[in-house]
């Protein structure tokens, strides 16, 4: 019943977003609070430096029992550091289960944005895979950029992503054909799952960049009349995606008998005890956190093969 409660709460909610605004260099971007630990004063604790660590990171902060490498958001960004260090704003995140420090200049605000506010980027302007853009915010007259945390974090420490050698811990692998629909919106993620999952043999994929462009084929595929695996057998998703989120297109395709049979991966980095209650009471078969590739295509393999 809790769960239930939890999932019909957060459906009513499902086309908003809680984004944290935050500045560098007097540019405003935003993160899903779902994304954030905390924050705190950057001068508050002392970063003891690493030797021969990227030089995007600061070093090190130890608050209380938890050790987190702080990463300089402005020098990534190629941006002017910050001009008062004694005003600047730690953010805690904790993606993919790890927790880092992002030193930036300072945070304005939280926002609810609705998600018709919140448009693809442009990759001409916002660099495509190489970007760090997931999506661009209207709030009031100002737009906010939407970063892409986890391509910083893969970006700086490439161990943190998918791994070639998961794939290879399943064995030998056959070629399956069947197809499979994800919705993705980082664009190197995206690149990470597609390479993975046509390692593991399965080589028909449809790539999504957020939950209405899947919602769309979706609805193109039901169009057309023939049984729906023909055309999609699986459906893989992540939770946080501009215009539809992955929950919201999780709960459409389960309401609608054409596709309430398909199976449905959630996979996420912003996996968390509710998280993964919302996506079973929402009729998800598995809710998997970023990066554990060989979890999600053993889910895979049980549903479709």
């Amino acid at each position: 019943m809790v769960g239930s409660k939890r999932a019909t709460a957060h459906m009513e909610s499902e086309q908003t977003l809680q984004l944290m605004e935050f500045v560098v260099a007097g540019g405003h971007f935003g993160i899903n609070v779902a994304k954030v630990n905390e924050i705190m004063k950057y001068s508050q604790y002392p970063i003891t430096p690493m030797p021969n660590s990227n030089p995007f990171v600061e070093g090190i902060i130890r608050p209380r029992t938890d050790t987190m490498t702080v990463i300089n958001l402005a020098a990534y960004m190629g941006l002017p550091p910050s001009p008062d260090e004694e005003r600047d704003i730690f953010i805690i995140t904790q993606i993919n289960n790890l927790k880092t420090a992002f030193h930036v200049h300072g945070v304005e605000a939280i926002n609810k944005v609705a998600m018709s506010n919140i448009e693809k980027p442009d990759a001409t302007i916002y660099g495509g895979e190489d970007g760090m853009a997931t999506g661009v915010a209207k709030q009031g007259d100002k737009l906010i950029t939407i970063i892409d945390f986890e391509k910083i974090l893969f970006d700086i420490s490439p161990h943190m992503g998918f791994s070639p050698s998961d794939i290879d811990r399943l064995g030998e692998r056959s070629r399956s054909t069947k197809p499979i629909l994800i919705a993705e919106d980082s664009p190197l993620l995206e690149r990470l799952i597609l390479s993975s999952l046509e390692k593991a043999g399965y080589v028909n994929i449809i790539c999504a960049s957020n939950g209405q462009e899947a919602w769309n084929l979706l609805q193109e595929y039901k169009e057309s009349g023939d049984p729906i695996e023909n055309h999609v057998c699986a459906i893989i998703t992540d939770i946080e995606m501009p215009l539809m989120d992955g929950h919201r297109l999780l709960k459409l395709a389960k309401d609608d008998p054409y596709f309430n049979k398909l199976p449905v991966i959630v996979f996420s980095s912003l996996i968390t005890d509710d998280m993964r209650e919302i996506g079973e009471s929402l009729g998800a078969v598995a809710n998997i956190s970023k990066p554990e590739i060989a979890n999600l295509v053993t889910i895979l393999d049980k549903h479709i093969l």
